[in-house]
């Protein structure tokens, strides 16, 4: 006589996870016939369509490999669209040429801009400059200095809040992989 399983959902703790349930769960498999995979992975029927297959990993990257985005265009279209798409994209693609280059190019956001003209800086400027500007706007204007000065304890709040903005700026561009 076979002796009985027990289950995993008795006593504490608990051996199955407060998530899972013993129903089945419902998967959709891979639309390369044959393939009894998962498929997640949507891919486009064809070009600007709505209707999509649902690939596994590996199908899914033979399907891109194979991909013809002017598939069922006429030459003229095909020629437009591609034209259409350099042009949106001219942008990002002339951008790429900054990506070595260093601060005032256009590689400072609004906040770090503004937190320059906070401590009276040009837009070139590095963060040792930012970090000396900032101790001697902070000697300054430090409540400690100027009790009881509104003006001042608002300029030195400006201040900080600026130094904060490009510190972090500079921890960002310190852990960016490079």
């Amino acid at each position: 006589m076979a002796k009985a399983r027990r289950s995993n959902d008795w006593g504490f703790p608990r051996w199955r996870g407060y998530n899972e349930g013993r129903e089945a769960e419902a998967v959709r498999l891979c639309d390369r016939v044959g393939c009894e995979e998962k498929g997640d992975c949507p891919a486009p029927k064809s070009p600007n369509s709505p209707e999509r297959w649902y690939f596994c990993p590996v199908h899914a990257g033979e399907y891109n490999r194979n991909w013809d985005y002017f598939a069922g265009l006429s030459e003229e279209e095909a020629e437009r669209r591609a034209r259409d798409e350099k042009r949106d994209a001219g942008g990002y693609r002339e951008s790429a040429h900054y990506a070595w280059a260093g601060p005032g190019d256009g590689s400072r956001s609004r906040d770090e801009m503004h937190a320059l003209d906070v401590l009276g800086l040009e837009a070139d400027a590095d963060f040792d400059v930012a970090k000396k500007a900032w101790r001697e706007l902070a000697k300054r204007t430090h409540p400690d200095m100027k009790p009881g000065d509104i003006a001042a304890a608002k300029e030195f709040q400006a201040g900080q809040a600026a130094f904060e903005v490009l510190k972090a700026a500079e921890e960002r561009k310190q852990w960016q992989p490079g």
